[in-house]
């Protein structure tokens, strides 16, 4: 069982809880694959998806998590919510906790929002993005993809390239892959790797060749434009010319390495479209495992509130 009634981040959770939540979110991909997609675990119950910035993946999936589950949905997009009339994102969790909410997922600029209505609310927190801090549920779902092409995730090394500097996928996957027995391998222009990032356990190449060399998988980071105040490389096309990951790269790669992606994909840029659409791509199974991952992230933590009586 879970430790905490909230998934905040993969920094502070044990290996055995990563390996709880991926073995239930593959009985869950298996009921999809079989077209089950209805379920009563959390019938009567209420998830709430409080987004702050844009999301196309990550929201739909935790929407038909909680429907496929049986839970009553609502969806709040902050654009259109008291938020634009100034009001506290305390404030706004209060609200939904006093509609008899039992789960709220968020996405919010600001590093450290979840964990701060975490505290405020007796509703578990699902963290769906915060800042440049941490995006678990992400992480989760590339681990799912890549443990079940190669069967465990120990032993094996991933490779890292694109914005490692703006990316709370990339810590995400840090924490989680390491705990896991994998190896962390990363690459960018050193504008674009954080100060400590090795530190943290990753490993930093010093050309992508190196990066990718043996590595059984291989994920594309995208550029992230709209988090950057200043221009941190020369271009698009030159950052794909000495950065991007192309065929020629991946004969660096294990024999039978797949790529990843946590999407939205910028084509041509950090991935070639040949190996976007390509037989090694992962990135529309990683869809899937989105999804799976979300209803077991749920199931979990309902498991959680109903033993403690939440």
């Amino acid at each position: 069982m879970l430790k905490s009634k909230d998934l905040l981040g993969l920094r502070d959770i044990s290996a055995e809880e990563i390996c709880l939540i991926l073995d239930t979110a593959e009985e869950m991909k298996n009921h999809l694959r079989k077209s089950e997609k209805s379920f009563d675990l959390l019938k009567g119950k209420t998830l709430v998806t409080l987004f702050y910035e844009n999301s196309t993946r990550t929201r739909t999936s935790f929407e038909l998590a909680g429907k496929y589950l049986g839970a009553t949905e609502i969806n709040i997009a902050a654009a259109t919510s008291s938020v634009q009339k100034g009001e506290t994102l305390i404030d706004t969790g209060k609200t939904i906790q006093a509609l008899k909410t039992d789960f709220i997922a968020i996405r919010h600029p600001m590093g450290g929002a979840p964990a701060l209505l975490a505290k405020t609310v007796n509703c578990s927190i699902i963290n769906g993005g915060d800042g440049m801090n941490e995006h678990p549920t992400q992480a989760l779902l590339d681990m799912l993809s890549i443990r079940e092409h190669f069967g465990s995730l120990k032993g094996l090394k991933v490779a890292i390239l694109g914005d490692i500097k703006h990316s709370r996928v990339a810590k995400s996957n840090l924490f989680g892959l390491t705990k896991m027995g994998a190896e962390v391998w990363i690459h960018a222009p050193k504008t674009l790797i954080p100060k400590g990032f090795d530190e943290l356990g990753a490993h930093i190449a010093s050309s992508r060749e190196e990066c990718v060399e043996g590595a059984h998988a291989v994920m594309g980071l995208r550029i992230q434009l709209e988090r950057q105040s200043g221009g941190l490389f020369p271009s698009l096309s030159e950052y794909s010319r000495f950065y991007g990951i192309n065929p020629s790269l991946m004969k660096y790669a294990d024999k039978n390495a797949i790529i990843v992606h946590p999407g939205p994909v910028n084509r041509g840029v950090e991935l070639t479209p040949s190996l976007i659409d390509g037989e090694t791509s992962r990135i529309e199974d990683q869809v899937t495992s989105g999804l799976s991952v979300r209803m077991a992230v749920l199931k979990l933590l309902n498991e959680y509130r109903e033993k403690n009586s939440l």
